[in-house]
Protein backbone atom coordinates (compact mmCIF):
# COMPACT_ATOMS: atom_id res chain seq x y z
CA UNK A 1 0.00 0.00 0.00
CA UNK A 2 0.98 3.49 -0.03
CA UNK A 3 2.29 6.28 2.05
CA UNK A 4 -0.68 7.98 3.79
CA UNK A 5 -2.67 11.10 1.68
CA UNK A 6 -1.78 8.89 -1.36
CA UNK A 7 -4.81 6.79 -3.03
CA UNK A 8 -3.90 3.55 -3.95
CA UNK A 9 -5.27 3.06 -7.46
CA UNK A 10 -6.30 -0.10 -8.76
CA UNK A 11 -6.87 -0.81 -12.74
CA UNK A 12 -9.84 -3.69 -12.04
CA UNK A 13 -8.62 -5.36 -15.44
CA UNK A 14 -10.93 -8.48 -14.14
CA UNK A 15 -12.07 -10.57 -17.32
CA UNK A 16 -11.57 -8.03 -20.00
CA UNK A 17 -8.90 -10.07 -21.14
CA UNK A 18 -11.15 -11.93 -22.68
CA UNK A 19 -9.67 -15.23 -21.82
CA UNK A 20 -6.51 -14.26 -23.30
CA UNK A 21 -3.05 -14.02 -21.73
CA UNK A 22 -1.91 -11.73 -24.11
CA UNK A 23 -4.67 -9.58 -23.86
CA UNK A 24 -3.80 -9.45 -20.68
CA UNK A 25 -0.60 -8.39 -20.79
CA UNK A 26 -1.34 -5.26 -22.53
CA UNK A 27 -3.99 -5.03 -19.91
CA UNK A 28 -0.51 -4.49 -17.30
CA UNK A 29 1.64 -1.99 -19.59
CA UNK A 30 -1.28 0.24 -20.33
CA UNK A 31 -2.81 0.47 -16.35
CA UNK A 32 1.16 1.09 -16.12
CA UNK A 33 1.33 4.11 -18.62
CA UNK A 34 -1.85 5.31 -16.76
CA UNK A 35 -0.39 5.80 -13.45
CA UNK A 36 -1.90 3.00 -11.59
CA UNK A 37 -0.30 1.56 -8.89
CA UNK A 38 -1.67 -1.97 -9.33
CA UNK A 39 -3.62 -4.14 -12.18
CA UNK A 40 -6.41 -6.31 -10.49
CA UNK A 41 -7.47 -9.78 -12.25
CA UNK A 42 -9.79 -12.21 -11.22
CA UNK A 43 -8.60 -16.05 -10.60
CA UNK A 44 -11.46 -18.67 -10.63
CA UNK A 45 -12.53 -22.24 -11.96
CA UNK A 46 -15.88 -22.14 -13.86
CA UNK A 47 -16.47 -25.77 -12.25
CA UNK A 48 -16.03 -24.26 -8.55
CA UNK A 49 -17.42 -21.30 -9.00
CA UNK A 50 -20.97 -21.69 -10.46
CA UNK A 51 -23.93 -24.22 -11.46
CA UNK A 52 -24.22 -25.25 -14.67
CA UNK A 53 -27.69 -23.96 -14.92
CA UNK A 54 -26.94 -20.49 -13.57
CA UNK A 55 -28.22 -17.79 -14.96
CA UNK A 56 -26.17 -14.60 -16.46
CA UNK A 57 -26.66 -11.04 -14.52
CA UNK A 58 -28.93 -8.79 -16.53
CA UNK A 59 -25.81 -6.51 -17.50
CA UNK A 60 -24.02 -9.36 -18.50
CA UNK A 61 -26.81 -9.93 -21.16
CA UNK A 62 -26.93 -6.26 -21.95
CA UNK A 63 -23.14 -6.17 -23.00
CA UNK A 64 -22.91 -9.39 -25.13
CA UNK A 65 -21.94 -12.42 -22.69
CA UNK A 66 -19.99 -14.78 -24.59
CA UNK A 67 -22.28 -17.68 -23.68
CA UNK A 68 -25.72 -18.48 -22.19
CA UNK A 69 -24.84 -19.10 -18.89
CA UNK A 70 -22.78 -17.99 -16.28
CA UNK A 71 -21.11 -21.19 -16.86
CA UNK A 72 -20.49 -20.60 -20.32
CA UNK A 73 -19.25 -17.17 -19.81
CA UNK A 74 -17.17 -17.32 -17.15
CA UNK A 75 -15.47 -20.71 -18.67
CA UNK A 76 -14.46 -18.67 -21.55
CA UNK A 77 -12.91 -16.00 -19.13
CA UNK A 78 -10.51 -18.33 -16.98
CA UNK A 79 -7.00 -18.05 -17.17
CA UNK A 80 -4.69 -21.14 -16.50
CA UNK A 81 -2.42 -21.05 -13.39
CA UNK A 82 0.29 -21.09 -15.41
CA UNK A 83 -0.78 -17.72 -17.63
CA UNK A 84 -0.89 -16.37 -14.05
CA UNK A 85 2.32 -16.97 -13.12
CA UNK A 86 3.47 -15.32 -16.39
CA UNK A 87 0.78 -12.38 -15.35
CA UNK A 88 2.70 -11.65 -11.83
CA UNK A 89 6.09 -11.87 -12.98
CA UNK A 90 5.44 -9.57 -15.71
CA UNK A 91 3.86 -7.37 -12.87
CA UNK A 92 6.82 -7.64 -10.83
CA UNK A 93 8.93 -7.27 -14.23
CA UNK A 94 7.46 -3.71 -14.96
CA UNK A 95 6.77 -2.40 -11.31
CA UNK A 96 3.20 -2.45 -11.08
CA UNK A 97 1.29 -4.52 -7.94
CA UNK A 98 -0.33 -7.62 -9.18
CA UNK A 99 -3.26 -8.57 -7.34
CA UNK A 100 -6.40 -11.33 -8.21
CA UNK A 101 -9.51 -11.45 -6.47
CA UNK A 102 -9.70 -15.68 -5.54
CA UNK A 103 -13.40 -16.89 -5.73
CA UNK A 104 -12.47 -19.98 -3.72
CA UNK A 105 -10.21 -21.62 -1.52
CA UNK A 106 -7.80 -23.41 -4.01
CA UNK A 107 -7.68 -20.18 -6.45
CA UNK A 108 -6.78 -18.30 -2.33
CA UNK A 109 -4.21 -20.46 -1.67
CA UNK A 110 -2.64 -20.52 -5.25
CA UNK A 111 -2.17 -16.39 -5.51
CA UNK A 112 -0.65 -16.72 -1.32
CA UNK A 113 1.60 -19.49 -3.02
CA UNK A 114 2.53 -17.03 -5.92
CA UNK A 115 4.04 -14.67 -3.92
CA UNK A 116 0.83 -12.26 -4.52
CA UNK A 117 1.32 -9.44 -1.78
CA UNK A 118 -2.56 -7.63 -1.27
CA UNK A 119 -6.00 -9.95 -1.10
CA UNK A 120 -8.96 -8.49 -2.75
CA UNK A 121 -12.09 -9.92 -1.54
CA UNK A 122 -15.10 -9.14 -4.07
CA UNK A 123 -18.55 -8.15 -2.89
CA UNK A 124 -20.02 -11.30 -3.93
CA UNK A 125 -18.06 -13.48 -1.38
CA UNK A 126 -18.47 -11.29 1.67
CA UNK A 127 -20.56 -13.89 3.02
CA UNK A 128 -18.01 -17.06 2.13
CA UNK A 129 -17.05 -17.34 5.82
CA UNK A 130 -14.66 -19.97 4.93
CA UNK A 131 -13.12 -18.15 2.36
CA UNK A 132 -12.66 -15.12 4.41
CA UNK A 133 -11.02 -16.93 7.57
CA UNK A 134 -8.82 -18.78 4.62
CA UNK A 135 -7.04 -15.25 3.31
CA UNK A 136 -7.31 -14.05 6.47
CA UNK A 137 -4.69 -16.59 7.60
CA UNK A 138 -2.31 -15.76 5.29
CA UNK A 139 -1.21 -12.08 6.80
CA UNK A 140 -1.66 -10.41 3.75
CA UNK A 141 -3.17 -6.90 3.73
CA UNK A 142 -7.00 -7.08 2.66
CA UNK A 143 -8.83 -4.77 0.71
CA UNK A 144 -12.78 -6.10 1.23
CA UNK A 145 -15.65 -4.53 -1.05
CA UNK A 146 -18.86 -3.75 0.34
CA UNK A 147 -21.31 -3.79 -2.61
CA UNK A 148 -24.62 -5.52 -1.95
CA UNK A 149 -24.18 -5.54 2.04
CA UNK A 150 -25.77 -4.38 4.89
CA UNK A 151 -23.76 -2.70 7.56
CA UNK A 152 -24.42 -6.11 9.62
CA UNK A 153 -23.25 -8.32 7.10
CA UNK A 154 -20.00 -6.26 7.26
CA UNK A 155 -19.45 -6.56 10.14
CA UNK A 156 -20.11 -10.25 10.68
CA UNK A 157 -17.25 -10.51 7.69
CA UNK A 158 -14.86 -7.97 9.78
CA UNK A 159 -15.31 -10.19 12.30
CA UNK A 160 -14.33 -13.42 10.37
CA UNK A 161 -11.55 -11.82 9.39
CA UNK A 162 -10.29 -10.51 12.48
CA UNK A 163 -11.03 -13.62 14.43
CA UNK A 164 -8.97 -15.33 11.59
CA UNK A 165 -5.65 -12.64 12.28
CA UNK A 166 -6.24 -10.10 9.61
CA UNK A 167 -5.22 -6.89 11.35
CA UNK A 168 -4.43 -4.62 8.00
CA UNK A 169 -7.82 -4.24 6.26
CA UNK A 170 -9.46 -1.59 3.98
CA UNK A 171 -13.19 -1.21 3.36
CA UNK A 172 -14.50 -0.37 -0.13
CA UNK A 173 -18.05 1.11 -1.08
CA UNK A 174 -19.24 -0.39 -4.20
CA UNK A 175 -22.37 -0.45 -5.74
CA UNK A 176 -22.79 -3.77 -7.88
CA UNK A 177 -24.54 -2.72 -10.71
CA UNK A 178 -22.91 -2.09 -14.69
CA UNK A 179 -22.98 0.80 -14.76
CA UNK A 180 -24.08 2.17 -11.41
CA UNK A 181 -26.63 4.31 -11.23
CA UNK A 182 -25.37 7.99 -10.11
CA UNK A 183 -28.56 8.57 -7.89
CA UNK A 184 -27.99 5.35 -5.70
CA UNK A 185 -23.43 5.50 -5.25
CA UNK A 186 -24.48 7.05 -1.78
CA UNK A 187 -20.55 7.90 -1.05
CA UNK A 188 -21.62 9.11 2.07
CA UNK A 189 -21.59 5.36 3.21
CA UNK A 190 -17.79 5.22 3.19
CA UNK A 191 -17.45 7.77 6.07
CA UNK A 192 -20.04 5.46 7.79
CA UNK A 193 -17.92 2.04 7.47
CA UNK A 194 -14.93 3.91 8.51
CA UNK A 195 -16.64 5.11 11.94
CA UNK A 196 -18.07 1.73 12.51
CA UNK A 197 -14.75 -0.40 11.76
CA UNK A 198 -11.87 2.15 12.25
CA UNK A 199 -10.73 0.68 8.78
CA UNK A 200 -9.13 2.93 5.97
CA UNK A 201 -11.85 3.54 3.34
CA UNK A 202 -12.06 3.59 -0.62
CA UNK A 203 -14.23 3.37 -3.08
CA UNK A 204 -15.04 0.79 -5.95
CA UNK A 205 -16.44 2.43 -8.89
CA UNK A 206 -18.60 0.52 -11.13
CA UNK A 207 -20.53 3.86 -12.65
CA UNK A 208 -20.10 5.17 -16.31
CA UNK A 209 -17.55 7.59 -15.94
CA UNK A 210 -14.69 8.89 -13.16
CA UNK A 211 -16.17 11.62 -11.58
CA UNK A 212 -17.27 9.66 -8.38
CA UNK A 213 -13.74 8.36 -7.89
CA UNK A 214 -12.49 11.79 -8.46
CA UNK A 215 -15.37 12.59 -6.03
CA UNK A 216 -14.37 9.67 -3.57
CA UNK A 217 -10.95 10.56 -3.33
CA UNK A 218 -12.00 14.20 -1.99
CA UNK A 219 -13.89 13.04 0.59
CA UNK A 220 -11.06 10.65 1.73
CA UNK A 221 -10.89 7.63 -0.23
CA UNK A 222 -7.75 5.86 0.50
CA UNK A 223 -7.90 3.28 -2.29
CA UNK A 224 -10.16 3.17 -5.63
CA UNK A 225 -10.49 0.37 -7.47
CA UNK A 226 -11.67 0.95 -11.18
CA UNK A 227 -12.74 -1.18 -14.11
CA UNK A 228 -10.11 -0.96 -17.08
CA UNK A 229 -10.22 -2.03 -20.40
CA UNK A 230 -8.39 -1.96 -23.90
CA UNK A 231 -11.49 -0.59 -25.91
CA UNK A 232 -14.77 -0.23 -24.37
CA UNK A 233 -16.13 -1.54 -27.84
CA UNK A 234 -14.98 -5.44 -27.22
CA UNK A 235 -17.53 -8.25 -26.93
CA UNK A 236 -17.32 -9.65 -23.09
CA UNK A 237 -19.46 -8.45 -19.80
CA UNK A 238 -17.56 -5.98 -18.23
CA UNK A 239 -15.68 -4.01 -21.50
CA UNK A 240 -18.70 -1.48 -21.90
CA UNK A 241 -19.17 -0.30 -18.36
CA UNK A 242 -14.77 0.35 -18.01
CA UNK A 243 -12.74 2.95 -18.47
CA UNK A 244 -10.17 2.94 -21.75
CA UNK A 245 -6.65 3.90 -21.29
CA UNK A 246 -7.23 7.58 -22.06
CA UNK A 247 -10.15 8.22 -19.81
CA UNK A 248 -8.15 6.35 -17.45
CA UNK A 249 -5.43 8.03 -17.46
CA UNK A 250 -7.35 11.70 -17.08
CA UNK A 251 -9.14 9.50 -13.90
CA UNK A 252 -5.80 9.17 -12.38
CA UNK A 253 -4.04 12.93 -12.87
CA UNK A 254 -7.44 14.07 -12.01
CA UNK A 255 -6.98 12.19 -8.29
CA UNK A 256 -3.82 12.79 -7.77
CA UNK A 257 -4.77 16.55 -8.12
CA UNK A 258 -7.77 15.88 -5.56
CA UNK A 259 -4.81 14.21 -3.24
CA UNK A 260 -2.54 17.41 -3.83
CA UNK A 261 -5.77 20.28 -2.47
CA UNK A 262 -7.14 17.77 0.68
CA UNK A 263 -4.39 19.30 2.56
CA UNK A 264 -4.22 19.46 6.16
CA UNK A 265 -7.57 21.01 7.25
CA UNK A 266 -5.93 23.72 8.65
CA UNK A 267 -7.78 27.20 7.95
CA UNK A 268 -4.90 29.66 7.32
CA UNK A 269 -3.20 31.68 4.25
CA UNK A 270 -1.88 29.00 1.48
CA UNK A 271 2.24 30.18 0.86
CA UNK A 272 0.75 31.18 -2.94
CA UNK A 273 -1.48 34.04 -1.40
CA UNK A 274 1.17 35.69 0.73
CA UNK A 275 2.20 37.52 -1.77
CA UNK A 276 -1.68 38.61 -2.91
CA UNK A 277 -2.77 39.33 0.96
CA UNK A 278 -1.25 43.08 0.65
CA UNK A 279 -2.07 44.05 -2.89
CA UNK A 280 -6.17 42.54 -2.70
CA UNK A 281 -7.15 43.83 0.80
CA UNK A 282 -8.13 47.34 1.98
CA UNK A 283 -6.00 49.83 4.65
CA UNK A 284 -7.28 53.42 6.22
CA UNK A 285 -7.19 55.75 4.34
CA UNK A 286 -8.02 59.60 4.45
CA UNK A 287 -10.50 60.87 2.11
CA UNK A 288 -9.38 64.57 2.28
CA UNK A 289 -6.70 66.82 3.27
CA UNK A 290 -6.25 66.66 6.84
CA UNK A 291 -4.27 69.63 9.07
CA UNK A 292 -2.13 69.01 11.59
CA UNK A 293 -3.99 68.34 15.23
CA UNK A 294 -7.42 67.81 13.46
CA UNK A 295 -9.60 65.51 14.89
CA UNK A 296 -10.11 62.43 12.65
CA UNK A 297 -14.00 61.86 11.93
CA UNK A 298 -15.69 58.55 10.42
CA UNK A 299 -16.51 60.62 7.57
CA UNK A 300 -12.78 62.08 7.18
CA UNK A 301 -11.55 58.11 6.36
CA UNK A 302 -11.79 55.46 3.57
CA UNK A 303 -11.29 52.05 3.02
CA UNK A 304 -9.00 51.25 -0.03
CA UNK A 305 -6.04 49.40 -1.71
CA UNK A 306 -3.67 47.85 -0.75
CA UNK A 307 -2.97 46.58 2.46
CA UNK A 308 0.15 47.60 3.52
CA UNK A 309 -1.34 50.27 6.05
CA UNK A 310 -3.53 49.93 8.87
CA UNK A 311 -6.04 47.33 8.54
CA UNK A 312 -10.24 48.44 8.59
CA UNK A 313 -10.69 46.13 11.72
CA UNK A 314 -9.05 48.87 13.17
CA UNK A 315 -11.65 51.90 11.96
CA UNK A 316 -13.08 52.36 15.97
CA UNK A 317 -9.84 52.89 17.11
CA UNK A 318 -8.43 55.47 14.54
CA UNK A 319 -11.93 57.78 14.58
CA UNK A 320 -11.47 60.34 17.32
CA UNK A 321 -7.65 60.16 17.15
CA UNK A 322 -5.82 63.78 15.99
CA UNK A 323 -3.68 63.98 12.80
CA UNK A 324 0.53 64.03 14.23
CA UNK A 325 1.05 66.09 10.65
CA UNK A 326 -0.62 67.23 8.06
CA UNK A 327 -1.96 64.15 5.91
CA UNK A 328 -2.46 64.39 2.44
CA UNK A 329 -5.96 63.04 0.84
CA UNK A 330 -5.76 59.28 0.05
CA UNK A 331 -2.75 58.34 2.37
CA UNK A 332 -3.05 55.18 3.72
CA UNK A 333 -2.68 55.90 8.23
CA UNK A 334 -0.12 54.62 10.06
CA UNK A 335 0.10 54.87 13.84
CA UNK A 336 2.77 57.22 13.77
CA UNK A 337 0.04 59.53 11.87
CA UNK A 338 -2.20 60.09 15.13
CA UNK A 339 -2.20 61.06 18.60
Amino acid sequence: MKEPGATFVIAEAGVNHNGSVEQALQLVDKALECGADAVKFQTFSADRLVTRGAETALYQRKSGGIGESQYDLLKKLELTESEFRTLHAYCRERGIEFISSPFDELSADFLDQLGMRVFKVPSGEITNRPLLEKIAGYGKPIILSTGMCWLEEVGAAMRSLEDAGATDITLLHCVTEYPAPYAEINLSAMHTLASAFGTRIGYSDHTAGAEMSIAAVAMGAEVIEKHFTLDTRLDGPDHASSLNPRDFRSMVEAIRHVELARGDGRKRPAPCELQNLKVVRKSIAVGRDIAAGEVLTRADLALKRPGSGLSPALLEAVVGRHAARAIRCDELLDWRDLT
